[in-house]
């Protein structure tokens, strides 16, 4: 602009606010990690084994990813899939 402002096309701050407004924007670092692995169909003990962590660390990282994804234990589907499908639409 010649006033010295500036001009954001607005499907790009579109997509930013969602980026923003995501679930996934919610989960720690090693939180997300667990997810890519169970995004690939690793099993808990898998996931334990390739991130050198206990199985309870794992079953907890687990835990706290359903509830920053908001999948409630009496969601209908299984909240593993539903974790796995919203890391894979992001």
């Amino acid at each position: 602009m010649a006033s010295g402002g500036t001009v954001l096309d607005r499907e790009v701050v579109r997509v930013m606010m969602a980026a923003r407004s995501s679930p996934l924007n919610r989960l720690a670092p090693r939180e997300r990690e667990v997810l890519a692995l169970m995004a690939r169909g690793e099993s808990n003990a898998a996931i334990a084994r390739l991130l050198v962590v206990s199985d309870a660390a794992v079953r907890k990282h687990i835990g706290s990813i359903f509830t920053k994804l908001d999948l409630a234990p009496q969601m209908d589907g299984h909240r593993r899939v539903l974790a796995a499908l919203a890391y894979l639409d992001r």
